[in-house]
């Protein structure tokens, strides 16, 4: 580890001394990955734009579907095979887990 870095501190300081003569030998260059720093704002700014419009489109959809409701169903009948008890449970019949009904 201690070697690799002496390595590279070797290497970046012959860099500089041939490079002192010229200035900026040893200067890293930037790289421009697109044609133009116009387009860039362009794009940026489209996309902003783009986003906005996505942001208000789906909070008008959103508001639009749940102010419509839904409807309700009626109750299913209270068929007798639904609440089958062969035993009462050990907390009682008369709980906070179990309503009982005036049928039975």
């Amino acid at each position: 580890m201690a070697a690799s870095m002496a390595r590279s501190g070797l290497r970046s300081a012959s860099l500089l001394l041939r490079g002192g003569a010229k200035g900026r030998a040893g200067a890293p260059t930037k790289r421009s990955f697109s044609a133009s720093a116009h387009d860039d704002a362009y794009e940026t700014a489209k996309w902003e734009k783009i986003t906005y419009a996505g942001i208000v489109t789906c909070t008008i959809l959103a508001t639009y579907n749940l102010s419509k409701g839904h409807p309700h169903s009626e109750e299913p009948p209270a068929y007798p095979y639904l609440h089958i008890r062969n035993k009462e449970f050990p907390w009682g019949p008369n709980s906070l887990f179990e309503k009982k009904h005036a049928d039975h």
